[in-house]
């Protein structure tokens, strides 16, 4: 059944590149992602169990993340075949084959439960989202291109490093070789230090560049400036992810040993710095696609303070993990409406977006006032859960920066979105043919939904989910 779930965007990429006919390609891609969703549901009622060598099993933490990116697929999935009918001068077939080869490296992440096998399909989906970084053709997609190639395949092979140390790790202890996520956590406290902590510090590194967490950010604000807007919403809801998922992974080695502290603080600092980032770069942008990357670095440094507080933060930081994924979703879609209407994405010129487009201007403002950690949005629970833990543990230093980094981004990110919501008009603005149409509005009205009623109810299954997830990164089975 899971390898079924796997091959199945596989499958839909083939069909999708054999049809001939630019106008009904991008058709393949909700009728897969209403299928993924299916199956998705499927296994989240009826999980089968492990394979049998354990390398594929959907553990809570898989169910997580699967549910992220099947959710998040199927609301970009369907806004692109109202995007594509816009581009249709533009060649989609390698976006729709790549987008859907991404699908299926998404959810073999999700589902992998050998380090080396989940290292793989990560790496599937730096290289699959390449071509969708590139998907406008001109100097500044091919430079925001090459910069996520570089620095993400640099992030990616220091983790292989730090597998290979880890595996090494289990022979100098004289055990039997594996990446396996279950053995690795039986036998943790068994490993050779050196080489354990080697590995660690390593994966970290390689991870941590995959997510985005400050310094080995560089390559957000380009990739998430040049890429269309669904593309984008991709990046920061279901890459990073899928990163994360994999530190996660790795923390949970780490809880096993003897070096569960010490990982933790280096994730506290990193989360610190990250937010620290997103506040100074995020004022006075004048971007504003590029100031929704240090969003995404502001929010996984959130993710990793999370991670590093420990305890009751952890069900702050899954929850977050699906709250940022949908808001930024709703961000992404919205203003890549905006940005075709104005043919511009600086400040200077896209003033008015309520006016000239009504639907998208009031998203992406609900969407701004989210990802803050306004109420009674998901972001604000998430978050009061993360700090509130942190002053509960008597932390008090990180809780302050932690509320001072929220305070200085909610007046930078204020001074770049309000003007291009509620400022007006230009006089001489470029006349441009786009307005707010069906397919490209309800998709990030669904997300918008999704991230009100995760503020105001959180279901009782899903709740029930985020505490076992929770629970295994604490160190249970």
């Amino acid at each position: 059944m899971i390898w079924i779930f796997v091959l199945l965007p596989l499958a839909g990429a083939l069909v999708a590149w054999l049809i001939p006919d630019n106008r009904r390609r991008p058709l393949v891609l909700p009728v897969i992602a209403v299928l993924h969703l299916a199956l998705t549901v499927t296994l989240l009622l009826q999980t089968p169990p492990p394979s049998p060598d354990r390398w594929i099993f959907l553990d809570p933490l898989g169910k997580l993340s699967l549910i992220c990116n099947s959710v998040l697929f199927f609301i970009c999935a369907n806004y692109a075949v109202g995007y594509l009918k816009l581009r249709r001068k533009r060649p989609n077939r390698v976006l729709c084959v790549s987008l859907l080869v991404c699908l299926s490296a998404m959810t073999l992440v999700a589902v992998s439960q050998h380090l080396g096998l989940l290292w793989i399909a990560l790496e599937m989906t730096t290289i699959t989202m390449a071509p969708l970084i590139y998907f406008n053709r001109n100097a500044r997609s091919i430079e925001a291109t090459w910069k996520y190639l570089l620095i993400c395949s640099v992030g990616i092979a220091i983790a292989l490093l730090g597998l290979f140390f880890l595996a090494y790790s289990t022979i100098v202890a004289k055990q039997e070789v594996t990446l396996l996520l279950g053995t690795l956590i039986d036998t943790a406290a068994d490993l050779h230090a050196g080489w354990r902590h080697a590995a660690f510090i390593f994966l970290l590194v390689g991870f941590g560049s995959k997510m985005g967490l400050a310094p080995l950010h560089t390559w957000k604000p380009d990739a998430y400036g040049e890429a269309p807007g669904l593309v984008g919403a991709l990046l920061a809801g279901g890459l990073v992810n899928c990163a994360l998922l994999a530190l996660l992974r790795v923390y949970q080695v780490a809880v096993a040993s003897t070096e569960a502290v010490l990982f933790q603080e280096v994730l506290l600092g990193m989360g610190l710095v990250s937010m620290a980032f997103a506040a100074v770069f995020m004022a006075r942008q004048s971007d504003f696609k590029r100031m929704l990357a240090y969003s995404s670095v502001e929010h996984v440094g959130i993710i990793a303070v999370a991670l590093g507080l420990g305890k009751g933060a952890l069900f702050g930081a899954l929850l977050h993990m699906l709250n940022n994924a949908f808001t930024k979703g709703v961000l992404f879609l919205s203003c890549g409406n905006i940005h075709r209407a104005y043919n511009s994405k600086s400040t200077q010129f896209v003033r008015g977006a309520l006016r000239r487009t009504p639907w998208s201007g009031a998203l992406f403002l609900a969407a701004f006032l989210a990802i803050t950690g306004s109420p009674p949005f998901g972001p604000f629970v998430s978050e009061f859960t993360i700090v509130s833990s942190a002053f509960v543990q008597q932390n008090y230093w990180t809780g302050a920066l932690f509320l001072l980094f929220l305070a200085m981004i909610f007046i930078g990110m204020a001074s770049t979105v309000i003007p291009v919501v509620l400022g007006k008009v230009p006089d001489d603005l470029e006349r441009t043919p786009y307005r707010d149409t069906a397919p490209t509005v309800w998709p990030p009205l669904v997300l918008m939904a999704l991230v009100l009623m995760l503020g105001l109810w959180l279901p009782e299954s899903l709740q029930e989910l985020l505490h076992q997830a929770a629970g295994l990164l604490e160190g249970g089975r």
